[in-house]
Parts: structure tokens; C-alpha cells; sequence
């Protein structure tokens, strides 16, 4: 089974690989407490001008800055998919894959469920302002229903380069590490005099909690007795906890998130430490026959769930503030009571998005590319590029959604075969082949003749 342990042996060409339980109960854990967090937070106010303002309910609580300490789930996305990451790219260079066939089989299995998103948002946000709905609504709605755009874009920043950084892993481990976590705390100095500079750590931060998981991957946390790793664990709890105090970074980890910061990678350290150790009962839970198949369904759709869950949800929210169903006030009791009936409804919200884009995710094995130009992967990720970042860095608005949709549409056009399937498309050894069938077939008709 590939899982977390020595380094992965090679695999024979053709051979799929065996999912990993614990692996993927800890994705869809952490998919879980995303949506229901959103849930919690999510709190549109009308106004009689006609304006909407959104209050984030469950940031707003004074108890939740300690708690969202254990419930911010983000580093540990990185870690698991540093792990599966690793191991998916050491398997496509056993069959004779290349840098470019990773990046293009990555860029397609993100980008074909972000268009469907992006298109449906933008067609609905423009339909919804030609209805008279006031601009700002559209603006807001826009800006917080794409907001986990961001993640993708930065995880995406992330695996794309796992070529590069599996050598630099494979060169030296801790080394590579260490230098990453060095440019993330050169970064952080910067911040207050340079507050653009930080943006650079949505790649130097994620990068180095991604070698969180390629150090998981080859063993190196499987190694270390569990009183280390729970000691590993306590220690980078107290420096965040040190530094939080010391006014260094905010005790907010929802503040510390986007740009990201140092906070995130003792979190990404603690979570992978608390991981390992763990690992036996999620192995355990993982594989009980009724979760397991929960897992493949879940697993199979987790990135549009991911991605839609927030459209959704705001645009439920925004629907009832036109509708006389009772909205309690923020906060108040009865606004917390409501949260599973909202809840409920998002997930049969879900129900029909998962039924008809859920196959976009197409979750297939990576392979060398047939009639692939390797310098369409790099075409490709400049044009997905400019958007990702103009949204990371200046919000998303409805013409930044048309703009994405169309160049994450052109971008998957550059990552098709040259070859289409058919006669026409066939590659020339496939024709070569197939015209010296044909010519003994007319051979042996001939001499029957």
C-alpha cells in the first residue's frame, strides 16, 4: 500500500496505485470542518438602502481565536498533499513520465472543475445585476462565494512544483526545508515596511509545508519514537503561542491566513506531527468497509464540493434576505439553532452540483501524454497565472470571474493532445501500424481473387 512510511518502491508501468485510509479520512475530515465552518460564519444583512453586509458571526466570538487553533485545517491540506503528491510524481517517472506530463495532468484536474465555477458564478452575478439586483450585492457576493480561489491557486503553486522541489528533496530533505522555512521568515520581516513582500509567502510558506509531507512520505516522521513526535507537536504550539503573545503575529489564525505567515507552519508542523502519531486509528477508521466506500464517493468529488459549497451558500443566504422567512439577528440564539437547518440545506444544495459537474474531476492516474508539447504545460500555467494572483491580491470581482473563466478555458485547450482521438488524430506509429494491416489484408484478398 502507498502510505507513510519509506520511501515509495518503484511501480511497474500500468499498475494502479492502492489508496491510502487514513490519507483520505484525514482529507475528508478536513473537507468537513471547511464546509461547516462556513456555515458558522456566513451572516448577510440587508439594509433598507438596498445594500447587503456580511458579518463573519463565528470569527466575531471571543472564543473562537483558541479554538480556531485546532480547527484551521489548511496546512494540513498541504501536508496530505505533499504526501500523495510526491508519491503520484514518482510514479509517472516510472513509466517514463516528465515534468511536463505532472504539470499538465495536475493543471487539468484543477482546472476543469474551477471553470465550470467560475462560468456558473460570472453568468449568475451578471444575470442577477440585468435583474436589478444593487451592484454592491453582486460585488459582495462575487468576492465571498469565489474566496476559496485563493487556496486553490496557492495549492496549485504548490504542485505544480513538486518536480523542482522533489529534487531539491531528494538532493537533501532538511535541507530544503530549512531553506524554505528561512524565506518564509525573511518574508515575515519584511511585512511591516514591504506589506506587498508578504504575498511571496503564498508560495514559500505552502511550499514549505508541502516538504512537510514529502519528509512524511519517505519515512522520516515514521521514524521518530511517538514521545517525539508529541514533542515535536507541544514545541511548535508554545513558539506559536510565544509569538502570538508577543504581539508578533495576531492570535487570530483567520488573520495570520491570508497572507500566510509563520503561524501556519508550526501549525502545518504540529498537524503532521499529531498526524503520524495518530495514525493507527485513522488507518483503522479508514478501513472499515462502510467509511471506506464513504471515502471513495467523497474523495471522488472533495474539489467541487470545495469550490461550490461557497457559491451555495452565499447565494442562498442573499435569496432569503429577499424571501419574509424569519432571519434572526447575528449571533443571537436563535441564529445558532438555525445553523443546521442551514447546513442541511447547503448539502441538498450540493446534491444536484456534485450530480451534474462532479465528473469534471476525473481523478484518473497520471501517464506520459501522447502528442503533448511539453511547452503547453508552461503556456498553461502562465495563462491560469495572472488571474489566480490578480484575485489573490486584489479580490475577485465579477469581470476578474469572466476573465478567469476564459483563460482557465483557454488554458485547458493548450494542455489537450495534439492528436485528437480518431483515424485523423492517431500518432504516426499507431498509423504506420495500421496501414501495414492493411496492406496484408489486401495481399491475401488479391490472391484469393
Amino acid at each position: 500500500m502507498s502510505g507513510i512510511g519509506p520511501a515509495e518502491p518503484s511501480v511497474q508501468p500500468g499498475t494502479e496505485p492502492v489508496r491510502d485510509p487514513a490519507i483520505d479520512l484525514v482529507r475528508c475530515i478536513c473537507l468537513a470542518l471547511v464546509v461547516v465552518g462556513h456555515a458558522m460564519m456566513v451572516s448577510p444583512v440587508l439594509h433598507p438602502d438596498g445594500t447587503v453586509t456580511t458579518q463573519n458571526t463565528l470569527g466575531d466570538q471571543d472564543w473562537f481565536e483558541p479554538v480556531i487553533w485546532v480547527f484551521m485545517v489548511m496546512p494540513l491540506f498541504f501536508v496530505t498533499g505533499g504526501i500523495t503528491g510526491l508519491q503520484s510524481w514518482r510514479r509517472l517517472v516510472a513509466r517514463g513520465g516528465t515534468a511536463a506530463d505532472f504539470v499538465r495532468g495536475r493543471l487539468r484536474r484543477f482546472l476543469r472543475p474551477a471553470v465550470a465555477v467560475l462560468a456558473a458564478m460570472f453568468l449568475g452575478f451578471w444575470l442577477a445585476g440585468l435583474l436589478g439586483v444593487h451592484p454592491q450585492v453582486v460585488q459582495l457576493l462575487a468576492s465571498g462565494g469565489a474566496m476559496p480561489l485563493w487556496f486553490l491557486a496557492a495549492y496549485l503553486a504548490a504542485q505544480l512544483n513538486i518536480p523542482l522541489l522533489s529534487a531539491l528533496h531528494s538532493r537533501s530533505p532538511w535541507l530544503t526545508f530549512l531553506g524554505l522555512a528561512t524565506l518564509v521568515v525573511a518574508v515575515d520581516s519584511f511585512r511591516g515596511s514591504m506589506p506587498q513582500l508578504a504575498y511571496l509567502n503564498l508560495l514559500f510558506l505552502w511550499w514549505a509545508v508541502q516538504q512537510l509531507g514529502f519528509l512524511t512520505a519517505d519515512g522520516h516522521a515514521a521514524r521518530l519514537p511517538r514521545p517525539a513526535l508529541a514533542v515535536i507537536a507541544l514545541a511548535a504550539n508554545l513558539v506559536m503561542g510565544v509569538v502570538t503573545a508577543l504581539g508578533i503575529y495576531s492570535n487570530n489564525m483567520l488573520v495570520n491566513l491570508n497572507p500566510p505567515n509563520l503561524t501556519l507552519l508550526l501549525l502545518g508542523i504540529s498537524q503532521a506531527s499529531l498526524m503520524q502519531l495518530a495514525r493507527p486509528a485513522l488507518t483503522a477508521a479508514g478501513s472499515a468497509p462502510r467509511v471506506r466506500r464513504m471515502l471513495l464517493v467523497t474523495g471522488s468529488r472533495s474539489l467541487t464540493v470545495y469550490l461550490w459549497h461557497l457559491p451555495l451558500l452565499g447565494a442562498m443566504s442573499g435569496l432569503l434576505l429577499l424571501t419574509p422567512f424569519p432571519k434572526p439577528a447575528a449571533g443571537t440564539a436563535e441564529w445558532w439553532w438555525a445553523r443546521p437547518v442551514v447546513l442541511l440545506a447547503l448539502v441538498l444544495l450540493l446534491l444536484p452540483v456534485l450530480a451534474a459537474f462532479g465528473h469534471l474531476e476525473q481523478r484518473t492516474t497520471a501517464s506520459p501524454a501522447t502528442g503533448f508539447r511539453p511547452a503547453g504545460a508552461a503556456g498553461a500555467a502562465v495563462v491560469v497565472f495572472f488571474p489566480a494572483a490578480a484575485g489573490a491580491l486584489t479580490g475577485l470581482t465579477l469581470e476578474l470571474l469572466g476573465v478567469g473563466a476564459v483563460c482557465f478555458a483557454l488554458a485547458l485547450l493548450m494542455l489537450r493532445d495534439r492528436h485528437a482521438p480518431g483515424r485523423r488524430g492517431r500518432p504516426r506509429a499507431a498509423r504506420d501500424a495500421h496501414r501495414k494491416r492493411r496492406r496484408g489484408r489486401g495481399g491475401i484478398a488479391s490472391g484469393v481473387k
